[in-house]
């Protein structure tokens, strides 16, 4: 497959092949979320963003796996140096509490192993002062262990504060700050003291008013954190204004309150820089990754981490020693492309296109937004967007919806204009036929 003239090619979704698959995975999975019935076959043709399916329908993949393949599929670079290295077994290292030896010293190695992934991410976060990292398996892993370390830091953590639209994981902890989905949270045993306000200057307002020492009813130095997406994810594709971003950070000064930014799903360059957050006048104390780090990391300072040995403690967190390499692989491919500024021209390109394709889809198309190429339509409906989701990929296309109407685009860093016409086309096609449909 030659990715400059790569074509989406469909003729069954799903094929007898994938149904088989799918078949097959669900027989001992338990139920979760399937966004598609798409199988993708690694043993076939993918570049970019094209990959096969177990049919050998081609594909237009616009998802990046939600955000955990920044670099889409077998990209070059990344390949390249991957192949430079004879893996091992037992590959399950873990990142955090045992140490690893790639060779020689750990400037000379030539085969980065965890520890240098966390000091890859000490100097991309240096600019908020943080110098110290937690390693873990997962996104939601990266957030309790965020969550942990500020209830630490607090003399009497009785309260924290999230947004409404947010979502930042799905273990116990995690749910509790989650306010996008009721079937996230349903029935599942909560943390007491979660207080949430809008993701909008009225939320700063009704923030500020529970913290005012007169007429407010929540004692800021009893405040843990205040956590947030610097872009809202599952709650829509969410872009907060610079006003928002710059007045909640007065607020958490003003009460010395730290506050943790989720950077899973908007982190590692996706908006078109390094961390969404460094888009505003905001200065997190923490910062979670996963997604396209392939590892979860909690990041921060030291004087945030709790000093007392086995306070924070993970046998296997982030043990892996391919993720970890992958991971920082990932990291010096993304500055040695220039990804970020690539990832910033080309979010403003999709950004107009999108807006363009609103223009002619008026009645069905009620807003195109985003930061880089962390993109989204919303819809008219549930429904409509529910629709396209599903013509766009009888033509090839692969998307995601989010919130409660919008369809999300996340193409991978390095994508080309002709990949950005093509995926246009084809979702313009998509809305048109459920105006047809109508």
């Amino acid at each position: 497959m030659q990715r400059e003239t790569a074509e989406p090619r469909v003729e069954q979704l799903p094929g007898p092949n994938a149904s088989q698959w799918v078949e097959f995975h669900r027989q001992s999975s338990a139920p979760s979320t399937y966004v598609y019935d798409f199988v993708w076959d690694i043993t076939e043709d993918a570049i970019g963003p094209f990959c096969t399916d177990a049919d050998g329908n081609v594909l237009l993949d616009f998802t990046s796996h939600v955000a955990a393949a920044p670099l889409g599929y077998n990209n070059p670079a990344l390949m390249e140096k991957l192949r430079a290295f004879d893996l091992v077994d037992p590959l399950k290292i873990a990142g955090q509490d045992f140490y690893v030896s790639t060779g020689g010293a750990p400037e000379e190695t030539e085969m980065p192993g965890p520890a240098h992934l966390m000091d890859t991410l000490v100097d991309v976060s240096d600019q908020y002062g943080m110098d110290t990292v937690f390693l873990s398996n997962s996104g939601a892993e990266a957030v309790e262990n965020a969550m942990k370390i500020c209830y630490d830091n607090c003399d009497v953590p009785k309260y924290a504060v999230t947004f409404e639209g947010a979502f930042h994981g799905r273990t116990l902890g995690a749910l509790s700050l989650n306010r996008s989905k009721s079937v996230h949270r349903r029935k599942f045993p909560e943390l007491s003291g979660v207080v949430d306000v809008p993701y909008s200057m009225e939320g700063i307002e009704r923030l500020r008013e529970k913290l005012d020492p007169e007429r407010g009813h929540v004692p800021p130095e009893q405040v843990a954190f205040v956590i947030l997406e610097p872009v809202q994810g599952e709650g829509g594709y969410q872009v907060p204004s610079q006003e928002f971003m710059r007045e909640l950070d007065q607020l958490c000064s003003e009460h010395d309150i730290p506050l943790i930014a989720d950077e899973i799903q908007s982190g590692v360059g996706r908006t078109g820089e390094m961390w969404a957050v460094d888009h505003f006048e905001l200065e997190p104390d923490v910062i979670t990754s996963a997604k396209a780090l392939r590892v979860g990391a909690t990041i921060s300072s030291m004087d945030v981490f709790p000093e007392e040995k086995s306070r924070l403690s993970s046998t296997w967190g982030a043990g892996d020693i391919l993720s970890s390499l992958q991971g920082t692989l990932t990291l010096a491919t993304i500055q040695e492309q220039d990804l970020l500024t690539h990832a910033e021209e080309k979010g403003d390109r999709l950004l107009g296109q999108l807006r363009e394709l609103g223009d002619r889809h008026q009645d069905a198309v009620v807003a195109a937004r985003g930061l880089g190429l962390m993109t989204a339509v919303e819809f008219d409906t549930k429904e409509r967007r529910d629709d396209v989701v599903d013509a766009a990929l009888e033509r090839g296309l692969l998307t995601l919806g989010c919130g409660q109407k919008t369809l999300r685009l996340l193409p991978p860093l390095d994508v080309r204009d002709r990949e950005l016409d093509i995926a246009v086309d084809l979702l313009d096609e998509a809305v048109g036929a459920t105006e047809s449909a109508n």
